[in-house]
């Protein structure tokens, strides 16, 4: 560990519960692999969509899948999630051909991309206080 309390290059962390945050020895661990709609892989676009789990336990893992099997899988909240690592990769500069190409996505799963994006951005806006829509007039 550094001074500030980082790790040193190269230095082993330790895989915690996913569920409840304990350090997992390596003789515990339990994996799966869910699908998760918001799962964006950094730069591997044949990773997304999916999210890896970790648990210290099988009986952690079944309340894990639990929560992943519940949660709905939103095409647009994926498509708006390859949009976003195109747009950052090209840091904002990207032609909207360029964008198709990059993603893989039609012109319309691009709209409907950015349409949930925009949604989403409403209602963190709406929950936070910091929307100027109707909503919000009082």
């Amino acid at each position: 560990m550094t001074d500030r309390g980082e790790p040193h290059e190269g230095a082993f962390l330790p895989e915690l519960c996913d569920l409840c945050g304990e350090e997992i020895s390596d003789d515990t661990e339990v994996s799966a692999l869910m699908p998760d709609s918001s799962a964006i892989h950094g730069h591997d676009p044949k990773l997304d969509g999916k999210r890896r789990l970790t648990a210290c336990s099988s009986e952690h893992m079944a309340a894990l899948v639990d929560v992943y099997e519940e949660r709905p899988f939103v095409d647009a909240e994926l498509w708006a999630g390859k949009i976003g690592r195109a747009i950052e990769t090209h840091r904002g500069r990207i032609s909207p051909d360029e964008l198709a190409e990059e993603t893989r996505l039609t012109q319309a799963q691009i709209e409907l991309g950015m349409l949930w994006q925009e949604l989403d951005a409403q209602r963190w806006h709406q929950r936070f206080g910091k929307y100027d829509g109707p909503e919000s007039a009082g």
